[in-house]
Formats: C-alpha cells, sequence, structure tokens
C-alpha cells in the first residue's frame, strides 16, 4: 500500500501534465507552422528570386525545416507556460485537454494525412527531390492537407464530435 502513495504525489502527477502539454505543443506547432511554411516560402522566393528559384526540393525542404522549427518552438513555449504555472492549474488544462474531442480529432486528420503524404509524395516526385526532402516535407505537407480536411469537414457541417462530459477536479 505505500507504494501507491507515490501516485499522488503532486510533483509527479504535475511533471506527467508538463510532459503532456510539451507533447502536445510540439505537435500543434509543426501542424501550425507545416500549414504556414509552404504558402510563406513560395511567397517569399517568388518575391525574392523569381520563379527560376521555387523548385519542389526547396519548397519540401522548407515545410519540413518549418514543421521542425514550429515542434520546438511549440514544445519550449509549453514547457515553460506549464513548468511555471500552478500544478492544479496544469492539471485543470489537462483534463481539458483530454476531453477536447474537436482537437483530438483534427490532431487524427493531421496524423493520416502526414502518413499518407509522406508516402505518396516520393512515389510522385522521385527524380524531383532528395529522398529525405520527399519524406519529411511529404508528412508536412500531409500534416497540413489534414488540418485543412478536418476545418473544412467542420466547416461543411459533418457532424460534430460527440461531447463528453469532463470530470469535476476536486481539491483535497
Amino acid at each position: 500500500m505505500a507504494d501507491n502513495v507515490d501516485l499522488f504525489d503532486t510533483a509527479k502527477a504535475h511533471a506527467a501534465d508538463t510532459e503532456f502539454f510539451i507533447r502536445r505543443g510540439m505537435t500543434k506547432g509543426y501542424q501550425l507552422l507545416s500549414l504556414l511554411t509552404p504558402p510563406l516560402y513560395t511567397a517569399f522566393a517568388n518575391s525574392r528570386y523569381g520563379r527560376s528559384h521555387l523548385s519542389v526540393n526547396r519548397l519540401l525542404r522548407a515545410t519540413w525545416v518549418g514543421g521542425a522549427s514550429g515542434m520546438v518552438g511549440g514544445g519550449a513555449f509549453e514547457y515553460v507556460r506549464s513548468a511555471y504555472s500552478d500544478p492544479q492549474n496544469v492539471r485543470k488544462r489537462r483534463i481539458k485537454a483530454a476531453y477536447d474531442t474537436d482537437s483530438i480529432r483534427a490532431d487524427d486528420h493531421s496524423t493520416i494525412g502526414a502518413i499518407l503524404l509522406a508516402v505518396f509524395t516520393p512515389a510522385l516526385f522521385w527524380k524531383r527531390a532528395n529522398a529525405v526532402n520527399l519524406i519529411l516535407g511529404g508528412a508536412g505537407i500531409g500534416s497540413a492537407v489534414g488540418l485543412l480536411s478536418h476545418y473544412g469537414r467542420s466547416i461543411s457541417g459533418d457532424a460534430p464530435p460527440p461531447v463528453i462530459p469532463r470530470p469535476e477536479v476536486t481539491h483535497e
């Protein structure tokens, strides 16, 4: 019975909640910058160098580097936000995030898109780009496409995810 006391240690629970939010922040950062990087890079390359500078390899490289930057930035932001916050507030945020079915559904669509385009992009552009850029850039573009498809389905009137009642957090 004494071993179970460690399960309810506030410091361990706060560390687990912080780890959850770091992973979630990394996921959301990757999704956001994978969505924003291709159009921003295209506009930048066209305005700065003209159409001759834009290539499939460079666009795919910019996409995965942007996604990786978003992942690092999102994880760092959530670490600072969660590690130095009140453990009870972090616990409430975690419970709210765990029951947010719209966010979970967006993550699922993004993951499915990333996996599909990580496979299809090398098949389509094999001779036009480096293999690493094809796979990682394809995953970034797929993540963005999956996220856009989720929001498109939500806007078009797809059935919203069911609302799951959250349990109340009691402070003892």
